[in-house]
């Protein structure tokens, strides 16, 4: 079952965190989480998902940033969440995909208990701006059924900036 947005306001504080938090980014059924002002890309046109590949950072002006075809852009939400008890998921917001960009390419599936910063793969079919602190994507709560572990990873959980891979670790 997902919970309506009333049900996600009337939570907040237990067993959902969103700070900042305003009600004027509430939906029906979900909340809208806007896009810092950092992103990451990789430096290396070929990644090894055996290494760990370096990254360089780019700042998204107030006047925006033009995304390029191609290119994988590495974000990260403004909002800090933490959920227990249920299971978050992040969706870019269909204003965004509608233009062209994607906010997900496998990763919006958040685990019972992830605390942090959500780290977002931005891609793009056509060249278009992008601004800091624009709505990008909405997350939204599963209630669960049955007995659960906490999420407990020592690669994202906690995250307060943007994460790259760290598949690489699961070699070591």
């Amino acid at each position: 079952m997902i919970l309506t947005g009333k049900e996600i306001e009337k939570r907040l504080g237990g067993d959902i965190i969103i700070e900042p938090y305003t009600g004027e980014q509430l939906n029906p059924n979900s909340y809208n989480l806007r896009l810092h002002n950092e992103l990451l890309v990789y430096k290396n046109d070929v990644l090894d998902v055996k290494e760990k590949n370096e990254t360089e950072a780019i700042i998204i002006p107030d006047e925006g940033l033009l995304l390029e075809p191609g290119q994988l852009y590495l974000a990260r939400t403004l909002e800090y969440t933490e959920t227990y008890g249920l299971v978050p998921m992040i969706l870019g917001r269909s204003s965004v995909g509608r233009l062209g960009i994607t906010v997900h390419i496998t990763s919006g599936f958040g685990d019972i208990g992830f605390c942090g910063y959500w780290t977002l793969q931005l891609t793009c079919v056509k060249r278009v701006r992008i601004y800091p602190g624009m709505k990008i994507c909405q997350i939204f709560y599963h209630d669960v059924l049955g007995e659960y572990d906490t999420y407990n990873s020592n690669k994202y959980q906690g995250s307060t900036k943007i994460m790259s891979s760290q598949m690489y670790q699961e070699f070591q």
